[in-house]
């Protein structure tokens, strides 16, 4: 993708749902543009891959195998920025979930609704709730959370989806009203269809799904990257007159 341009040069910045689809390619376009990336997902081994791969270009990056779905394991995530540098600069609130029950809302199982919603929502709260905290030290920062262009649409067979990634944008508007004269500034970008591991999932559960992600003006799906790109701008101090805004990159999806 871009060559580097310093966006978050120095800048400590925490990724969630590192571990693989567009964490791993923000993990790495952000240690390209000077961040000190601190990796959490639930995947350890994938995660030390990661940043034995990013060690090897020379980035610095700390990993924490950490589930969103735990507060205490998200605060481990921050407790590690803090302890090795001091403060937390930027948070990619990118860890979720897709609904595989394949079903209609009237028809899906709670316990798997519960969950969806417990890491998709509730799991993004756990996270800014944690953040804020932390910025509140260094006087400021930034955050992005993911959500979806599911979040302004439905679609067929995806049960809470939906109605978990509109919560995240919720969060973000009421997170960035909150925070902002704390110099915390909350935005949220919202991908279409990218090839990811999770599609991959959802496709084998739902046939079909890959046929439907060129359906855009671009005529394509996303690359991991290029949501990545979108959420780093976000982050940067380039950004800094933007909060509370969502940033859909989904190829003109909601055109």
């Amino acid at each position: 993708m871009s060559d580097r341009t310093g966006l978050l040069e120095d800048k400590v910045t925490m990724i969630t749902g590192a571990s693989s689809g567009i964490g791993a390619a923000a993990a790495r376009l952000f240690a390209r543009e000077g961040a000190l990336v601190v990796l959490a997902a639930r995947r350890g081994e994938r995660l030390e891959a990661l940043a034995s791969e990013l060690a090897a270009a020379g980035h610095d990056a700390e990993t924490v195998v950490a589930d969103v779905s735990s507060l205490a394991e998200v605060r481990s995530v921050v407790e590690r920025a803090l302890s090795v540098h001091g403060r937390l600069d930027c948070a990619f609130n990118n860890a979720g979930v897709t609904y595989l029950g394949g079903c209609a809302i009237g028809d899906s199982d709670e316990a798997d609704v519960i969950r969806l919603i417990d890491i998709n929502l509730v799991g993004v709260w756990r996270c800014i709730a944690t953040e804020v905290h932390a910025m509140r030290r260094n006087g400021g920062g930034s955050i992005v959370n993911t959500s979806s262009i599911g979040g302004f649409r439905a679609g067929p067979r995806l049960g809470p989806y939906p109605a978990s990634k509109h919560g995240v944008i919720g969060l973000t508007l009421q997170a960035a009203v909150d925070h902002g004269a704390e110099g915390i500034r909350v935005n949220c970008v919202a991908p279409g269809g990218t090839l990811t591991e999770m599609i991959d999932h959802w496709s084998t559960a739902l046939p079909g799904v890959h046929d439907m992600l060129g359906h855009n003006p671009l005529g394509r799906a996303a690359q991991p990257e290029e949501i990545a790109e979108a959420a780093c701008w976000l982050l940067s101090d380039r950004a800094s007159y933007v909060t509370g805004t969502v940033l859909t990159a989904d190829g003109g999806a909601l055109a």
